[in-house]
């Protein structure tokens, strides 16, 4: 009871997505990011899934709901749902599949065509933990994130490296936009927004939610 108390105390919910081929680690990089969990006998998403972690991100609670989809071209039809009311997004490639890499520009059209304007987008290198099947060198995904203005790291999720740092660095993006954008509206700022107040923001619709102060680190 205490448990489930302790997720529900928070300032801030913040949905992100997760996006990018299938296979590329999307499901591993959610559950060892929310769970600290890896699966070696992961099986693709069907449909969409989506786990949640409260955490402290820039001195505030944060409520941070992470959304994964099925890579398949067949779930594409669920795509306008999928990105509504998304902050940030985390698009995902596999260092070891250039393919994965090539359909970037892909996920990133389609993201760009259906997500708001404001939305934080994080590119990341998964499977970084696999050195003798890279195919992918890290100057030209950093080279492309740089042209297409976006943050860019190399994450492997089954030796936990970098996913923590990923997460926190956009949610903590996400949060500056939030915060910032919320001193320029007409509505009162975050510590004046009561339980279930939900305030618009600069175009980005965002459940900014004011409850007791906590936070859970799980």
């Amino acid at each position: 009871m205490m448990a489930r108390r302790a997720e529900e105390d928070y300032e801030y919910l913040f949905k992100a997505v997760l996006i990018g081929d299938s296979g590329v680690g999307k499901s591993n990089l959610l559950s060892r990011f929310t769970r600290d969990e890896f699966c070696f006998e992961s099986k693709s998403t069907i449909g969409v899934e989506f786990a949640t972690r409260t955490l402290q991100v820039e001195g505030k609670c944060v409520k941070a709901q992470i959304w994964d989809t099925a890579g398949q071209e067949r779930y594409r039809a669920i795509t306008s749902a999928y990105y509504r009311g998304a902050l940030g997004a985390l698009l995902v490639f596999d260092v070891t599949k250039p393919k994965s890499f090539e359909n970037v520009n892909r996920w990133l059209k389609e993201l760009r065509d259906h997500a708001d304007s404001n939305i934080v987008i994080m590119l990341i290198g998964n499977k970084t933990d696999l050195k003798h099947l890279r195919a992918v060198s890290t100057d030209d995904a950093q080279s492309y994130a740089e042209r297409e203005g976006l943050s860019f790291i190399e994450t492997s999720a089954l030796e936990a490296t970098n996913v923590e740092k990923a997460f926190q660095t956009i949610l903590s993006e996400i949060y500056r936009i939030v915060s910032k954008k919320s001193l320029y509206s007409d509505e009162p700022s975050s510590k004046g927004v009561k339980e279930g107040k939900t305030i618009v923001v600069g175009g980005i619709s965002e459940a900014a939610i004011m409850k007791k102060p906590c936070c859970s680190s799980s």
